[in-house]
């Protein structure tokens, strides 16, 4: 399967970032890379991003890829969406690590679910359902913390192996 032009997008800015960032670290990337998914599976990785913080313009390929609308995000990072527009302004400033750790989770989370039902619209409408294995909660209102999102993250991983509640 070919990968659509946002991805190439975001492949493209993960690994610019990471070059950027290898200067600053003992980070050893060279210029063909890492992807997006290089950077969503390996831990280390993950933890120099988020102390180092997610420039806005990362930010918002990575939330073209998932189904969650701004208002969404800034409930999800527990900001007003003036403060995310204020980021979007100062484009170079980079989200806080509590904020860059929160979009890693639900970029790790999206990721997991394209996987599963293998669109964003399917993903979206399983978010938004009710879930008898949830407690009768919503995926989507269990992201706003790091143990909701790994009940998430549990629960699409049964799915993917066939195991439904």
């Amino acid at each position: 399967m070919k990968p659509v032009p946002s991805q190439v997008r975001l492949n493209k800015e993960i690994n610019r970032y990471f070059l950027a960032l290898r200067d600053k670290t003992a980070l050893s990337v060279t210029e063909s890379g890492i992807t997006y998914s290089d950077f969503l599976a390996n831990k280390l990785l993950v933890i120099l991003a988020i102390r180092n913080g997610i420039p806005f313009h990362l930010f918002s390929l990575i939330k073209d890829q998932t189904p969650f609308s701004e208002t969404d995000w800034a409930d999800l990072l527990n900001i007003s969406v003036k403060s995310l527009q204020r980021y979007k302004q100062e484009a170079d400033h980079c989200f806080k690590p509590a904020h860059s750790e929160k979009i890693i989770e639900i970029a790790e989370v999206t990721q997991a679910g394209l996987e599963v039902f293998g669109s964003v619209e399917k993903l979206s409408a399983w978010l938004g359902t009710p879930n008898f294995a949830l407690a009768g909660m919503k995926p989507q209102d269990l992201l706003k913390d790091s143990y909701g999102k790994d009940l998430v993250l549990s629960e699409l991983t049964r799915i993917s192996h066939g195991i439904f509640a």
